[in-house]
This record gives structure tokens, sequence and C-alpha cells, in this order.
């Protein structure tokens, strides 16, 4: 007991969740964007490809601009960076949409092709431009709010992360409002619940899940971009480290809703974090090998507990032919 004793500690405790809270992002965008997608209707499983290509396209955004000199480009770099992760999820998106949307072809198989792609592409662009280099970009810096980081255990908890934690939680107010409280969050359910009533009200079907596809890629492309240069300043392959497939589960967990999806990230964080400090404490009393698996066990068992309550959307998956 006196080798776990740091563990119990208030100091401990902060700095673990601190550290959840920031692990958790881009799952969590990941998850929020494949929520806005499966609510219109397509089943979209490629995020761990769409990810690694967000990842990949942030980083040598964000690293070009650095070693450009030039003030302006530096000082935006972070922010570039996460631009072009966007933009190279909406690429991944698009493709998705013509393919399960104007193609309708099996969107399972779909979003395998994407994933083997994301994998494939990202791998070799990397090789070619970083091959023998040792790349880093700066990663967005700590951002305290005045007087609210001095609040004890939940200042340093809630109120000492970079921008991006902060406009994540941004994202997922405005995501829940336009979901639930605008028309075309309304348009949008009745796209993956009643495709054919929707369409009968005047609702652009086809379009409003091309829409969904795109902003969910373009939130996942975000997540891998947030991943690389918001937070670890590196590249590496496979670095999204099953990140994509967790997001998938997470919305099972969460029943297609934002809040939900959020929650469950932050578990996911917070193990992913408690192993990354145990290890760092070298308590022998934990075995390493149970460390590592904490995170994708935690998934597994929120996911079981998911599915026993999961309502999917009713359309979920089915291409919509108009009669």
């Amino acid at each position: 007991m006196q080798e776990l004793s740091p563990l119990l500690s208030a100091a401990f405790i902060a700095t673990l969740l601190t550290s959840g809270i920031r692990l958790a992002i881009p799952i969590f965008l990941a998850a929020l964007g494949e929520i806005i997608t499966e609510r219109g209707g397509v089943l979209n499983l490629g995020l761990e490809g769409i990810m690694l290509a967000g990842a990949l396209a942030g980083f040598m955004a964000a690293y070009y601009a650095e070693q450009s000199g030039s003030p302006l480009l530096v000082g935006l770099a972070p922010w570039l960076g996460m631009l072009a992760g966007s933009g190279a999820g909406l690429l991944m998106g698009l493709i998705m949409a013509v393919l399960a949307v104007s193609l309708r072809t099996d969107q399972v198989i779909a979003s395998i092709t994407l994933v083997i792609v994301g994998e494939g592409v990202t791998t070799y662009v990397f090789r070619q431009q970083f091959a023998s280099l040792t790349a880093r970009v700066s990663s967005l810096p700590a951002l305290p709010i005045p007087f609210l980081s001095d609040l004890p255990f939940v200042g340093q908890v809630l109120f000492t992360h970079d921008m991006m934690t902060y406009l994540s939680l941004v994202l997922l107010a405005a995501a829940w409002y336009f979901l639930y409280q605008t028309t075309w969050g309304l348009n949008l359910r009745a796209a993956g619940e009643h495709p054919a009533a929707a369409d009968t009200s005047g609702v652009n079907v086809n379009a409003v899940r091309y829409a969904a596809v795109l902003i969910g890629a373009a939130f996942a492309g975000l997540g891998g971009a947030v991943l690389t240069v918001a937070q670890l300043g590196i590249f590496n392959e496979g670095i999204t480290a099953g990140r994509g497939w967790i997001a998938v589960a997470l919305v099972i967990f969460a029943r297609w809703r934002p809040e939900l999806a959020f929650v469950g990230a932050l578990l996911f964080g917070i193990a992913n974090a408690l192993q990354f400090r145990i290890q760092a404490l070298n308590i022998e009393a934990i075995p390493y090998e149970l460390l590592l698996m904490l995170p994708y066990v935690l998934t597994i068992l929120v996911l079981l507990r998911g599915v026993r309550r999961a309502e999917a959307p009713a359309a979920l998956g089915r291409p919509y032919v108009k009669e």
C-alpha cells in the first residue's frame, strides 16, 4: 500500500484529471463529427484514416510555416496546422460522400477503404518528406484563465488548458445547439431517421447527407491535427493508435448525443493519463502490460454498456433512393 499512496494525493488526482481532459480532445472531436455524420444516416467507420490524414496535413503545414522564417507564419503555424488538418479531413470526407451518397456503395467497405488510404498515403508521404529528419513543431502553450486558474484544485483541472481545449468545448455547445435547436439540425436528424418523409417535406436528403459527411470528416481531421500540432508536436506513422476506432465506439456509448460523447472521451483520456502517470512513478505492484491495456479495456466495457441501450438512427447506413 505504501507504493500506491502517491496515487491518492490531491496533487496526483488534479494532474491526472488535467491530463485526461487534454488527452480526450482528439477522440472527442472525431466522435462529435461522427455523431453529425451518423445522425444524417451515413455510417463512416473510416475515422482512423481521416484522423491520420488530418494529423499529417496539420503537422506538415505547421512545420513548413515554422521553417518559412516569416514571423507572421511562425506565429500562425499551429492554427495553419489546424486548418490544414480540417482541410485534409474534408477531402477524405468528400471521397466518402461520393462513394456512400452518390454511388451508393456499401458504406462499411467504403469506410475501410478510407482507413487503408489514410494509413498508406500518410506513411508514404511522411517517409518521403521526413524520413531522415527529426521533425518537430511547437505545440500550443497552456493558456491559464486569469483568477479562475488560481482556484484550488478546480483551477488547475479546468482552467489551465491550451486554446484548442477551450474551443473544443465551444464546439460541443455549438453542435448540441445546431442539432437540437435549429431547422438544419431537424433536417439532419430527419435524413437519418425517415429520409423519405424528409424528402416529401422538401428536404434535399442527399445534400444534407453530403454536408453531414463533410462536417464530420472535418472534425475528425481537426482531431488528428490537434494530436500532432497542438499536443505532441511530432508525427509518427500510425500516431493515432486506434483513436479513430475508439471514437466510433464512443458514438454508440453516447447514444448519438454530443454531451455523452465528451463524457466517454473523458473516461478514455483519464484512463490513458493514468497509465502514463503510473509508469512514470514506476510502481512495480501494477504490471506494465496491464497499464497499456487499461484505456482499451475501458473502451470495450464502455462499448458493451452502450450497445444495450443504443438507438441508432433508423436509416443509418442505408443509401437513399428517391422513388
